[in-house]
């Protein structure tokens, strides 16, 4: 586009929902600046900055290393060390939990821009979630430290690894997009969602393996998308000692694509009351 054209925004009955994906790609410029704003915004002016994005992790990891793996006895995946089982379930949960978080409170933290200018309004949870791939890699960087520690590392199942990646973002994605309209109409929702994250810590594979729930209610166990997710990170990074689960975890992808799909369904049925209701 030269210096001279104008770029026309035309507004009429339907045409945004006509063009609303296509728009979703005409706004990225704006999904950029949002994303890096909410990236520059976590770290600066922090007391730790992305010390904390390591913190976390690393002390769940070294207490429910603790607690399950000396205190309960649960046992590790073949030989794999306990604390590198668990950072490697904590990875995708805290994408899921981060993105969740940060993701269902956008839309009320950007109440002055939601009220103002048109514009797709899936983008502000969109660049909101782009926080938790910023921790997510920050937080891998310290399990390759950790398998150096320990001389234990990955082998040729890595490269899968960002088809779990990608997996554990749409997992979070869809309840993100619920969370974030919900949290417009009913603000009580923000208490909610600690608990709910909390809540799914525990009941996820995170600090124990999968293989320990019994195969009679492994596939129910699998209802949770994070189990697939979990089970699929460690399949990819502890060189073959973790199985992967084949049913649950196209169970699990199918309730993640589920949620997807309801998440973007109710966002996009109330998306137009936004601006009246925030």
């Amino acid at each position: 586009m030269t210096l001279n054209e104008e770029r026309l925004l035309i507004i009429e009955p339907g045409r945004s929902d006509q063009q609303y994906w296509s728009d979703l790609w005409r706004y990225r410029g704006l999904f950029a600046t949002l994303a890096w704003r909410d990236i520059a915004v976590r770290y600066k002016q922090t007391v730790i900055g992305a010390s904390w994005a390591v913190l976390r992790p690393f002390l769940v990891m070294v207490v429910f290393t603790f607690i399950f793996g000396r205190v309960a006895g649960l046992p590790s995946d073949g030989d794999v060390p306990y604390a590198i089982l668990v950072f490697a379930g904590m990875l995708p949960w805290f994408l899921f939990a981060t993105m969740l978080g940060d993701a269902s409170g956008s839309l009320v933290a950007n109440t002055q821009l939601v009220g103002k200018i048109y514009f797709p309004r899936m983008i502000i949870p969109g660049a909101a979630s782009m926080v938790s791939l910023v921790d997510f890699f920050i937080s891998f960087l310290i399990l390759f430290l950790m398998m150096l520690w320990y001389g234990f590392m990955p082998d040729i199942r890595i490269l899968m690894l960002p088809v779990f990646i990608i997996l554990a973002l749409i997992t979070g994605l869809g309840p993100s997009l619920l969370f974030g309209a919900l949290n417009v109409r009913y603000r009580d929702f923000r208490y909610i969602i600690p608990f709910v994250i909390q809540f799914g810590l525990y009941v996820s594979p995170v600090g124990f393996s999968s293989s320990v729930i019994s195969e009679k209610w492994r596939l129910l166990y699998s209802l949770n998308p994070m189990t697939g997710v979990i089970d699929g990170f460690r399949w990819c990074l502890l060189a073959g000692e973790s199985n992967l689960y084949l049913p649950g975890l196209l169970l699990g992808a199918c309730v993640a694509f589920l949620f997807l799909w309801f998440g973007v369904y109710y966002f996009r049925a109330t998306e137009k009351s936004f601006a009246d209701v925030i």
